[in-house]
């Protein structure tokens, strides 16, 4: 089953990091993506861009183009996993390991629908339960 896993953190604390204590963080946390890869768990990641340099798009019709995200949180999307976990209890463990290398995070996990041109939905694990 995928799983998504969102990260957030408080963006002015990543940017206020110096390359050397970000190139460590990374380190780390590459280390526990090299774990995962060796299971074949690991799916697409990425560390998204500024926040600043985010856009949305909302309202009726075509929609509008807004300065964004405008989330009233303190911490930001920052970043995402795509994972292949037997269970949500894995997605959890995996979650975990990467928050001992970065403590300061908040990862968010939830279960994705891969959707293909052509191809059925998947079921999941979690429908017609509720």
């Amino acid at each position: 089953m995928l799983y998504a896993m969102l990260a957030y953190h408080v963006e002015a604390e990543v940017t206020s990091w110096t390359a050397d204590e970000d190139a460590a963080l990374m380190t780390e946390l590459l280390a526990v993506h090299d774990r995962l890869n060796a299971k074949k768990l690991l799916g697409p990641t990425a560390r998204l861009g500024a926040t600043a340099d985010a856009r949305t798009l909302r309202g009726p019709g075509a929609g509008m183009v807004i300065d964004g995200p405008f989330a009233e949180t303190k911490e930001q999307l920052l970043g995402l996993y795509v994972l292949n976990c037997a269970d949500e209890e894995e997605a959890i463990g995996i979650a975990r390991d990467l928050r001992r290398v970065n403590p300061s995070a908040v990862y968010e996990i939830r279960p994705i629908r891969l959707y293909l041109p052509g191809a059925a939905l998947p079921e999941t694990a979690s429908e017609g339960q509720g």
